[in-house]
């Protein structure tokens, strides 16, 4: 045997026979070039004792997934067969449930009990063969290209997490932190921090803490971020400002390292009523901050597409807004592009129909992409898609990101199952995180294909063509200029003018307001008033 490579035995002891634990450990030790030995299920104490005196391994892996007070008479027995044998120095590790493993813990006689997934650190550290000459503490990266390289094809996990007050937030973010279940911490302020952070007299009364947490101060902001410097040492990101863009921006860059920005186009505006920005200087905002965090090197998200869907806009719109903001991201000098790709929206649109969409905009995206512009996937659940009662909602959630698999992506935003009742606490966001975990433990490799389905090919190529006629529209807006898809005036008038247009915007002081639209087969079409039959958008686009 190589020098620094180990002989390990591995059996299930007691009344054992669950072998699936022991015989991973002892594949993974073999791939890593340790000789390994399988004494067998329900192995005898005694015997384990005999083969330990005449072969001498280093290392003794021992199993139980049975009832913990049987584990406990187990463990003493072992204990004390070592004792009366005074067997060579030889390390004793242990595996099974949870249960019995707090009992394990309790005995001098194991070097290290591992209980799952959580403990891979330890035990990739335990088998290492220069173990002496390397650190168990991980090195995790801390900018997000580098994470995301460093664990893909396994996605990141990103959760949204912000609570009433600042001294909860604090202690909720040190809990997540050292969990260890998630890569990404999406701090969200409250609506008064996001609009009137520099502006404190004119925070409403009475709201404070009112859709996240109160942050006042650059040092609110250090203290959280700080409490995450341990355990898996997330990265933080905070969701941007709807007025101040740029302050916020700069703020967010020196006090939590704000992974990457998620800036609109068009929203943050009178169009949703989050600030009171006219639409024209709010998009020429936008992307002068969008500007700044490509100068920067900070990666950056447009967050249009989805707002669009959220307002029950047809799946067409949601198309087009998708490569409009990716358009702008790459024209604006922005490197390293992420794209959240938001599913179950709006509600009553069918898996099926959800992929083809996703597809139509993945493929129209990635017709942007270069060696100078790259994108990331991020995919998440629809925020109203989930039910409050929490065991549904768990089922929701992971049939959500099984369907969201079938993009590749780099980062998950994990949607809390609590979200449909109430803002997600410390628990309830590891609890969600779990449940994504143990969808990527079944499902991520080796998942069979839905695109090469004709009904979600058929409906991909139909969204493409119609998202292909917004544009075009959009184009002829700027009667010949170079860059219409940038200019604030000509995205301004398409909203005036209904090109861009959603049903939940009626009344909207800048927008039409007029179309109609209906699920109908898992898609969200356009109905034409008169008819109420579809109509594409060829057709609509004429009457606009």
């Amino acid at each position: 045997m190589k020098r620094g490579f180990l002989k390990i035995f591995g059996a299930t002891i007691g009344d054992c026979v669950h072998t699936a634990g022991i015989l991973r450990f002892l594949e993974y030790a073999s791939s890593l070039g340790h000789k390994t030995v399988f004494l067998g299920t329900r192995i005898e104490i005694s015997e384990i004792v005999v083969r330990l005196k005449k072969e001498k391994p280093n290392l003794v892996a021992l199993s139980y997934r049975l009832t913990p007070e049987v584990g406990r008479t187990l463990f003493q027995q072992l204990t004390r067969e070592i004792k009366k044998n005074r067997l060579p120095e030889t390390t004793f590790v242990f595996g099974g449930t949870e249960p019995v493993c707090r009992i394990a813990r309790k005995f001098k006689v194991f070097d290290d009990v591992i209980s799952g997934p959580s403990d891979m650190e330890r035990l990739q550290f335990l088998l290492s063969p220069n173990k002496k000459k390397q650190k168990l503490k991980k090195e995790y990266p801390q900018n997000l290209v580098s994470r995301i390289q460093d664990t893909y094809p396994y996605p990141l996990i990103r959760h949204h997490f912000g609570r009433p007050s600042l001294e909860e937030t604090i202690k909720g973010a040190r809990k997540i932190a050292l969990a260890k279940v998630l890569d990404i911490l999406s701090l969200g302020p409250d609506q008064n921090a996001q609009e009137y952070f520099f502006h404190p007299t004119e925070m409403a009364r009475g709201q404070d803490g009112a859709g996240g947490v109160p942050v006042r101060s650059k040092e609110d902001l250090k203290m959280i971020y700080q409490a995450t410097r341990c355990g898996n040492y997330p990265l933080v990101r905070c969701y941007s400002g709807t007025n101040d863009l740029l302050k916020w921006a700069q703020m967010l860059a020196k006090t939590i390292n704000n992974a990457w920005a998620a800036i609109p186009l068009f929203w943050y505006s009178v169009l949703d009523g989050r600030s009171k920005r006219p639409l024209r200087k709010v998009i020429k905002e936008n992307q002068s901050v969008i500007r700044w965090h490509a100068r920067m090197e900070i990666p950056v998200e447009i967050n249009d597409s989805h707002q669009w869907g959220l307002r029950r806009a047809p799946d067409s719109v949601e198309v087009a807004t998708a490569f409009l903001a990716a358009y702008n991201a790459k024209k604006l000098g922005v490197r390293d592009y992420i794209f959240q790709y938001m599913f179950n929206t709006p509600a009553g649109i069918s898996p099926a129909m959800d992929l083809a969409k996703m597809l139509a905009k993945k493929e129209m995206l990635e017709s942007l992409s270069d060696n100078q512009f790259r994108m990331f996937t991020m995919v998440r659940a629809g925020l109203a898609s989930l039910s409050s009662d929490p065991d549904i909602a768990r089922g929701q959630l992971a049939a959500s990101t099984v369907l969201a698999l079938f993009l590749k992506p780099h980062i998950i935003h994990v949607v809390g199952y609590s979200e449909g009742d109430h803002a997600a606490r410390p628990n309830e966001v590891i609890g969600s995180c779990k449940i994504v975990h143990g969808v990527l433990k079944n499902s991520l490799y080796d998942w069979p294909t839905l695109g090469s389905n004709f009904r979600i090919r058929e409906r991909k190529e139909d969204l493409k063509r119609q998202a292909g006629a917004i544009l075009e529209k959009i184009r002829f807006l700027g009667k010949g200029g170079k860059e219409p898809f940038l200019e604030p005036e000509v995205l301004t008038t398409a909203v005036k003018e209904g090109i861009l247009d959603a049903p939940d915007l009626k009344r909207n002081p800048i927008a039409k307001g007029v179309i109609k639209t209906k699920i109908i087969n898992g898609r969200c079409c356009i109905i034409d008033p008169q008819t109420n039959k579809i109509m594409n958008e060829v057709i609509r686009l004429k009457s606009v």
